[in-house]
């Protein structure tokens, strides 16, 4: 997911700082970021509440 990787490196955070952030493990973050797995319900409402700055569209692109 471009967007997320974007998004998380206008921030200056790593993977890890970001599932720190969200709560996750640094291996679903990754997985999600990768295209791997796609984000469920629990990784949105937690990147909205981390994140409210954020554009959730990226996840429906």
């Amino acid at each position: 997911m471009k967007d997320l990787i974007d998004f998380r490196n206008n921030l200056n955070l790593t993977q890890r700082q970001m599932a720190e952030k969200m709560n996750i493990s640094k291996s679903y973050y990754e997985k999600v970021e990768k295209g791997f797995k796609k984000p469920g319900r629990g990784f949105l409402e937690k990147f909205k509440e981390t994140f409210p700055e954020g554009d959730m569209n990226i996840f429906f692109k």
